[in-house]
């Protein structure tokens, strides 16, 4: 992972910070221990157990890393900065497909926060690229896999 910039709102943040401190505090000591009975066992060279336990210690160990790293490059996207006249991450946005009628709620967050089962989509999506920066009442065209999907933006909200 780059030094890129990782854009989150309030809860994303707090997610991450929860994350790593789970990761650190908890995880880690159980690993620890499973590594300890693992290698009572006996000969660690065929023990299915230490080398599990190894595995799922050098996972947590790089997904550390990683959420250290997300929260060096990020960048906090505040309630008071989100723009009702516009589209922009941190927003809920009211969509309407126009084919099928249907109207979807979306927020748009950074990609470290997306959750597409929660309606929390990345800025760099199909969806959230089509619509950023676009105003309540605009169609959009999103080029999805399956062709084109239009969308009428209805609501945009903080």
């Amino acid at each position: 992972m780059s030094d890129k910039e990782v854009i989150l709102t309030q809860d994303g943040l707090k997610k991450l910070e929860d994350e790593l401190e789970n990761l650190k505090s908890v995880k880690r000591r159980e690993v620890a221990e499973r590594i300890k009975v693992a290698i009572g066992y006996g000969d660690i060279s065929e023990n299915s157990e230490y080398e599990d336990a190894k595995n799922e210690q050098a996972f947590i160990e790089g997904r550390i890393i990683t959420l250290e790293k997300m929260l060096r490059n990020a960048r906090i996207i505040n309630s008071d900065e989100i723009n009702t006249d516009a589209v922009s991450i941190g927003a809920t946005v009211i969509v309407e497909d126009l084919e099928f009628g249907d109207t979807t709620e979306y927020t748009i967050v950074g990609t470290a926060e997306s959750d597409p089962s929660q309606n929390k989509i990345s800025n760099e999506s199909p969806v959230g690229k089509a619509i950023l920066g676009k105003q309540r009442g605009t169609v959009v065209d999103v080029n999805v896999p399956a062709g084109v999907i239009q969308y009428k933006i209805v609501e945009i909200k903080k």
